[in-house]
């Protein structure tokens, strides 16, 4: 019963178990998250008016798009590794990979499969990240703006958080096709020395034709109440951010 109990706390040496998927989470975020909203701020930034006009819609989705393009592809091998990691636990005792953590997971995988593997599912990645981007990065903007337009809100924290919960709204929506087709390319594996799938196209055909065309949003629920709090608090924590370093760098 206590050999149970250490177990349950965190192992039967009683040391603390940290998950690793954790690093490869963490990695992912200090990666692709960094990238996509620092090259979105800048961009945004030098495209607005010398009045102080923001840019239109269409180029805050251009815009969005360059960001999540370059942030996916400095992202990958983190979401190659935290998408293995993750399926790991589902496969057979004799089919696991058991990577340690994220490192060791990037290190086996330049040693046993060549260093491009760790860009595997890079270009339906970075298509998730250029819709993702476009319409979450774009639509946020374009709400924020148009709250304050209605003048019922000032620029603070709730019309941020309204403005990201519209965004993530719109950002499910249109995501999760592409979600679905990179997940499956990066987890897939070689039957009779053959990709399951061609490319992300080939997925989202058999899904629709074997599982039906809703299939593509199954578990928008749960996949909205997962967005709206991460959409939420990335821009909650990225206006008070920008107004503390303007405030702090640029007021002098």
């Amino acid at each position: 019963m206590a050999a149970t109990a250490s177990a349950g706390a965190g192992g039967i040496d009683g040391k603390p178990r940290t998950s690793p998927k954790l690093s490869a989470g963490l990695l992912r975020q200090a990666t692709y998250t960094t990238t996509r909203l620092g090259i979105y701020t800048v961009l945004f930034e030098r495209l607005t008016g010398a009045d102080g006009t923001p840019p239109g819609f269409l180029l805050k989705a251009v815009i969005g798009m360059t960001a999540g393009a370059t942030g996916a592809f400095v992202g990958t091998p983190a979401e190659v590794a935290l998408i293995r990691m993750t399926a790991d636990g589902r496969l057979p005792a004799d089919q696991r990979r058991g990577y340690k953590n994220v490192f060791n997971a990037l290190i086996r995988i330049t040693r046993e499969e060549g260093v491009l593997t760790l860009w595997r599912g890079c270009i339906p990645t970075m298509a998730r990240a250029v819709v993702v981007n476009a319409a979450q990065l774009a639509s946020y903007s374009q709400s924020k703006q148009f709250l304050l337009d209605s003048g019922y809100f000032s620029d603070n924290i709730l019309c941020h958080f309204c403005a990201s919960m519209i965004s993530g709204l719109v950002t499910t929506a249109a995501s999760m096709p592409v979600d679905i087709a990179k997940t499956r390319i990066q987890n897939m594996r070689m039957i009779d020395g053959k990709p399951e799938y061609k490319n992300g196209l080939d997925v989202l055909f058999k899904v629709v034709r074997y599982e039906g065309f809703f299939s593509l949003w199954k578990g928008f629920t749960p996949y909205y109440a997962r967005l709206g709090p991460h959409t939420v608090l990335t821009f909650i924590f990225l206006e008070q951010m920008n107004k503390a370093y303007k405030r702090l760098f640029l007021s002098g």
